[in-house]
């Protein structure tokens, strides 16, 4: 049993901690396994098994280094720290650092445009399933949502989007496989505009910053977007697989630099018990996280929200 009890309000806190209560290799279980009573003095051994616990949960090392230094820090002066306020200051230190960049409000489309958001990631993230999601949750909310199969590279991909498309009922311009990814592009824009749709999701292939050719092919159908409608892409959205660890960051720092990312969507949460890359990518580059993706079906794609993240995995 932990030595936190969170009375998580239903909902999102629920389903995020129905994620991590199975796994029980997870970040809060290994914590239980380390720490004695509430009231157990720390040892410096303890410090660094929580350590190696934070490297292990893919936290990331300079995120880990600044949390033990200020652990060590509280133990200065022959002060003693209890397990408890160990795993409080653990609590409080990610979710600080979760807090720091979910206030960046994410840019809005002019309002007689379609607001564009190009979905953008290395191949297996679940990009396309994410697009359904997001259509499927946009929709949900009110808005007017055209989905945009521009991931030609891939044969199934304007497949699978079609039934995307059907499932969650929402419009979807496509062509064959073949097709110039730019021209599906311009068509969804037109489409866009023509019926006053509020959001325009473009899927795009697979791709790494290393790979010239997909890089150039982006850039290309961001101007196209641009030329049609009014500043856009208006949202670049990473789609980041959460059981890749620390390649994760890797991934991020690449498409930021080369393409820009305005949001992060993780997927795949209930695939891993670490769940740190989260908390490595909110601190190394700055950008909001929007969305964790918890399951396959058309609804488990829920906002991310700091605190229910950090309750769930420390729990």
């Amino acid at each position: 049993m932990s030595l936190f009890h969170y009375r998580g309000r239903p909902g999102h806190f629920k389903r995020l901690a129905e994620v991590f209560k199975d796994k029980t290799q997870g970040f809060g279980d290994r914590l239980d396994q380390i720490f004695g009573t509430a009231d157990s003095p720390i040892t410096d051994e303890q410090i660094e098994d929580v350590e190696n616990i934070l490297l292990s949960a893919d936290v990331g090392v300079q995120t880990t280094f600044k949390l033990i230094e200020k652990i060590k820090e509280s133990t200065q002066g022959k002060r003693v720290l209890t397990s408890y306020e160990v795993r409080k200051m653990i609590h409080e230190f990610l979710l600080d650092i979760l807090n720091d960049n979910q206030h960046k409000v994410v840019m809005s489309a002019p309002e007689k445009c379609p607001r564009v958001i190009f979905i953008v990631g290395v191949n297996g993230v679940g990009k396309t399933t994410t697009v359904g999601k997001l259509a499927y949750r946009f929709g949900k909310e009110g808005k007017k949502v055209l989905i945009c199969a521009a991931d030609t590279f891939r044969a199934a991909a304007s497949e699978q989007l079609s039934v995307w498309a059907k499932r969650t009922k929402t419009d979807i311009v496509k062509q064959e496989s073949s097709s110039d990814p730019s021209a599906i592009v311009f068509d969804a824009m037109n489409a866009g505009k023509a019926r006053n749709m509020d959001i325009v999701i473009v899927d795009t292939a697979g791709r790494l910053h290393t790979k010239k050719n997909l890089m150039q092919e982006l850039e290309k159908m961001k101007r196209i977007a641009g030329r049609q409608v009014e500043g856009a892409p208006h949202d670049i959205y990473l789609i980041l697989d959460a059981t890749t660890g620390q390649n994760g960051l890797i991934q991020t720092q690449e498409f930021f630099s080369s393409v820009g990312v305005t949001g992060i969507v993780v997927t795949k949460l209930e695939g891993t018990a670490k769940g740190g890359i989260v908390v490595a990518v909110a601190r190394e580059m700055k950008i909001p996280i929007l969305y964790v993706g918890i399951g396959e079906k058309k609804d488990d794609l829920i906002p991310f929200s700091p605190k229910d993240f950090v309750d769930s995995i420390c729990s």
